[in-house]
């Protein structure tokens, strides 16, 4: 059969996969590309789906415009079969091709990629792990354990002395030898095949990691039984069903990329001094894949030898590279913990204390540099809930446990199913177990070992301050991700005219001996950052006091990123940082400048258990610009434009003219002062629920606050009497620039808040 690749084919099949991509929004991620696309000859990927087989094929094209070659079963080739040809014409060979390695060693030369299933099969458990710790994977056709296969770092070795052999027959000058050579292999002269052979052979492994792994029903596999009539068997059902799955359902497809494998590290003294002599001899490319045939010298026969061992050093290496790849995500994670507790005997774990755990290990696992995190353990924002059970991808994990009649939750514990210990057959161990699944599939990593292992050793000395100290890392984290999520091409030029210089993340000050019997929390204001706090935490932390300064969420970063936020996200950072002080603190106390100082209020009013009391400055209740009362209007205009086209709105962002341009954002998304106008109505609404100390200071001349918004929120503060201070000031930012002793003046009243409480 002809294996000849189809130019065209290739193209408008790159088309046709590019079209489904998009229709099936297959959300598919490079990681550490690097260099690796365009220099790797040979990529080794691991085999979990079918229809993973032409992924490689499809971004190595998009990313280079080189042409791949892949093996596949020769049951797939039948002279005259369209299908047969169509695989052909896009780069798939025979695995009983008569030449298969030569033939692909020359496919590279020509400067065409080659990718290989080293695991030889589907591993739909995704063991990999035999009971000796090696790299092994179960036969289907012969029902046995086996070693992966070595043919890719034969071939790599291989190719690598051809090439060498090429450059010997160069410096020797036997220019024919060269022509004939370059005439077999089709290139256009021997300027092109030196070329080829100066080029280290690389093997670059790589690994596709899907998640989430589901196991419901889906549109692909209810057509296919339609259509078969209900006699589907059962292993096309299950292959329909998770792979209908991965394609239809928002899957994350993570393919990353290990160290390449150069295969002149595996030629040392004993193998340049064998070349010398056997190298002139070679004459065609297939005497390097049969080195040890009979009739050779003695050291062509000991450089076989030699390679042989070499292929198998090579392959395991590979396997450790390319299994090491895999994207841990929470599925994983939980998946080991529960395998843990069972290979300890234990039938259950109350949900309390594996929430904990988890979370533990996650943030362990963000310290394993082996270790490479799906995003979503890397953004706080989707995993920081996980103490208290609340996540997406935990509630998703627990479901499929659920529905797999795994893991059951009743009286407060989850409780470990007898299934989950049954076998499974292996083209049902997807459905039946996909908690084995996850776990197999990290088991090769030591690093995730090694954060379960430390979680579990921090879980059995419990410590609230320990816990509070890492979710105060999580808002650090998530500063950073906002920060890098809005900082791409399409945000650049606004980003650009922003003239805050000072660093947007949040600060913790903490004294010797915790918990102390007073924290604080404090909370900027509006388009500014925790810096705006910084001065006052200082000071309030050289008094021994636990600080911890918030950001709220959007602000610190871009506009952009404010513009996607709501008057809810900030009060849920306030909330978070309130959490994280009441781990370190007895009782709390929360110091709020402008809106940061609502959000101070709107806190209170939910009546948090620890809180001491609340000191709020320049509250916003009115507003000195009379263009604020236009803000809804123009929010709802911005609105109506984004939704009947591409532009950003009429007037997305507006200047803002500030007292600290280092520390605000220059430009102001309307829409965040519509969340504004919405968080003033909401406290208006809420003051008569606040019950707890309140003190209440306002510039006498806010060129930004009416000030007589003081005095208007005084008197809604139905449940207790405030203390109001007017400062002597003609500026808005009294807490930061310390005008009228401002600073002087919260400090002495937090401080008496923690010598009221050392009396009580």
């Amino acid at each position: 059969m002809d294996f000849e690749i189809n130019p065209a084919t290739y193209r408008w099949s790159v088309r046709l996969f590019s079209m489904l991509r998009r229709l099936f929004r297959i959300n598919l991620k490079l990681h550490e590309v690097g260099d690796k696309l365009a220099e790797g000859d040979i990529f080794l990927f691991n085999h979990f789906a079918r229809f993973e087989t032409f992924i490689p094929q499809y971004f190595i094209y998009v990313e280079t415009g080189a042409y791949c070659r892949s093996v596949a079963g020769a049951d797939f080739f039948v002279e005259d079969d369209p299908f047969s040809n169509y695989l052909a014409e896009v780069g798939a060979v025979s695995n009983r091709h008569p030449r298969l390695l030569p033939f692909l060693a020359g496919e590279i030369l020509r400067g065409r990629k080659v990718v290989i299933f080293p695991e030889g099969g589907m591993v739909k458990d995704r063991r990999v792990l035999g009971e000796d710790g090696d790299f092994s994977v179960y036969s289907r056709k012969a029902r046995e354990w086996r070693r992966h296969h070595t043919g890719a770092a034969v071939l790599g070795l291989a190719l690598d002395t051809f090439k060498h052999a090429v450059c010997t027959a160069a410096d020797a000058g036997r220019s024919r030898q060269l022509e004939a050579w370059a005439e077999g292999f089709g290139m256009p002269d021997t300027g092109s095949l030196l070329a080829a052979a100066r080029k280290p052979t690389c093997i670059v492994p790589a690994n596709i990691t899907f998640w989430p792994v589901r196991i419901g029903d889906n549109l692909l596999r209810r057509g296919a039984d339609m259509l078969a009539r209900g006699r589907l068997t059962r292993r096309l059902s299950e292959e329909l069903l998770i792979e209908g799955n991965l394609l239809l359902k928002h899957t994350d497809m993570d393919i990353r990329f290990g160290m390449p494998l150069r295969m002149e590290y595996f030629r040392g003294w004993m193998e340049r001094h064998l070349g010398e002599r056997v190298l002139p001899e070679i004459t065609a490319i297939d005497d390097c894949f049969a080195l040890d045939a009979p009739g050779r010298h003695w050291t062509s026969h000991v450089l076989g030898r030699l390679m042989r061992g070499y292929a198998r050093q090579a392959r395991d290496e590979c396997m450790r590279r390319m299994y090491e790849g895999v994207t841990v995500n929470l599925s994983h994670l939980a998946s080991r913990l529960i395998f843990e507790r069972i290979e300890a005997g234990e039938r259950e774990i109350p949900c309390a204390y594996f929430h904990r755990l988890l979370y533990l290990a996650v943030k362990h696992a963000q310290h394993e540099s082996g270790v490479r995190l799906h995003r979503s353990l890397r953004n706080p924002e989707s995993y920081g809930g996980l103490p208290e059970g609340r996540s997406r991808g935990l509630a998703r994990f627990l479901r499929t446990t659920r529905n797999s009649a795994l893991v059951e939750r009743s009286n407060g514990s989850y409780h470990f199913l007898p299934k989950l210990r049954e076998e499974s057959g292996f083209d049902e161990v997807r459905l039946e177990n996909p908690v084995l699944v996850y776990a197999n599939e990290v088991a090769p990593i030591l690093g995730v070992r090694d954060a379960i292992r430390r979680a579990h050793a921090d879980s059995t000395r419990p410590d609230d301050g320990e816990i509070a100290k890492l979710r105060f890392d999580d808002e650090r984290l998530e500063w950073a991700w906002d920060r890098e999520a809005f900082s791409r091409e399409r945000h650049s030029e606004l980003n650009a005219k922003e003239t805050a210089t000072e660093p947007g993340e949040p600060f913790l000050f903490l004294p010797a001996d915790l918990p102390a019997p007073l924290g604080v929390v404090a909370v900027h204001g509006f388009l500014a950052s925790p810096v705006e706090m910084y001065g006052l935490g200082r000071r309030l932390g050289a008094h021994d006091l636990p600080v911890v300064g918030v950001r709220l969420k959007g602000h610190g970063t871009s506009p952009w990123d404010l513009r996607e936020r709501s008057c809810e996200d900030w009060l849920d950072s306030v909330r978070r940082g309130y959490a994280i002080m009441s781990a370190l603190a007895q009782r709390v106390c929360v110091v709020g400048f402008s809106s940061g100082g609502a959000l101070a209020l709107l806190l209170a009013a939910e009546h948090p258990g620890k809180l001491a009391g609340v000191i709020a400055v320049n509250v916003p209740l009115y507003f000195r610009n009379p263009n604020m009362k236009f803000v809804p209007l123009v929010h709802r205009a911005n609105r109506l434009v984004q939704w009947v086209s591409s532009f950003e709105g009429v007037m997305p962002f507006r200047a803002n003219k500030s007292e600290h341009p280092h520390i605000n954002y220059h430009h102001m998304p309307v829409h965040g002062l519509f969340e504004l106008t919405r968080m003033v109505a909401e406290l208006e609404q809420r003051l008569s629920a606040v019950q707890c100390p309140v003190d209440l200071m306002q510039a006498n001349r806010d060129p930004v606050v009416v000030p007589e918004s003081v005095y208007r929120i005084a008197e809604r503060l139905e449940g207790t009497e405030p203390v109001v201070r007017m400062i002597k000031a003609a500026r808005h930012g009294i807490v930061n620039e310390d005008l009228g002793g401002t600073q002087e003046c919260i400090v002495r009243r937090v401080l008496e808040h923690r010598a009221r409480d050392d009396v009580t």
